[in-house]
């Protein structure tokens, strides 16, 4: 990239954080480097973040994300439009979330974790750092339609995770560190191993998780 270009980067991304409507909850806490509101074509509903948010420096939440209160960014974060999140969200440093994505509450969204577009998260999930999902099943060779994974209720996903498209990890469900998930989890099961196999969850990773 030319200086020319990093400069002309720099003078969207001002303009994105003045221009575009924005409505805050109270007692937010944005840092002044962060981004709200950013465009993403000519027809957009404004950022809503509920009360209590804090959006550290680096990130960028486009317009069209609705969360609710008490959302957590680190830094660097991205938040693309059409994204709608629960209450009580931390989204860690440098954690993507790629637009058209339902997300509910009490969820932790460790560093470096990447959620692609079409993806499905529900109550009380985990995802561990540089966890991945993916939502292209044949990428550049076929052209396909976009499918997302679907981690229900009290899911946990382990650090370095690779989650498939199209998945769904059940409900209660536990996936290891470093698993390849190319099936569909049944609930409160264990998923181990790349491609990941199945077993009986442990009786101390039964329940839901305690993230409320």
């Amino acid at each position: 990239m030319t200086q020319r270009d990093k400069h002309g980067e720099t003078e969207e991304i001002r303009r994105a954080a003045e221009g575009p409507p924005v409505e805050l909850g109270s007692d937010a806490d944005v840092h002044e480097t962060a981004v709200l509101g950013h465009p993403h074509g000519n027809a957009s509903e404004p950022t809503v973040l509920g009360e209590g948010a804090t959006v550290r420096a680096g990130t960028i939440i486009y317009q069209d994300v609705v969360a609710g209160d008490g959302l957590n960014t680190g830094h660097n974060a991205l938040i693309r439009e059409l994204t709608t999140l629960g209450d009580d969200v931390l989204v860690g440093t440098n954690t993507v979330i790629d637009g058209q994505t339902e997300i509910g509450s009490n969820v932790s969204l460790q560093t470096n974790v990447y959620i692609p577009t079409g993806t499905t998260i529900g109550d009380r999930v985990f995802v561990g750092p540089a966890a991945t999902l993916t939502n292209d099943p044949y990428p550049i060779r076929k052209e396909v339609d976009l499918a997302g994974p679907t981690l229900e209720d009290d899911v946990s996903i382990g650090a370095n995770a690779t989650i498939l498209p199209g998945v769904t990890v059940g409900e209660g469900a536990f996936v290891a560190a470093g698993a390849v998930v190319t099936e569909d989890v049944p609930p409160r099961t264990l998923a181990v191993g790349a491609p990941a196999k199945h077993r009986a969850l442990p009786e101390n990773l039964q329940g839901r998780n305690l993230l409320e």
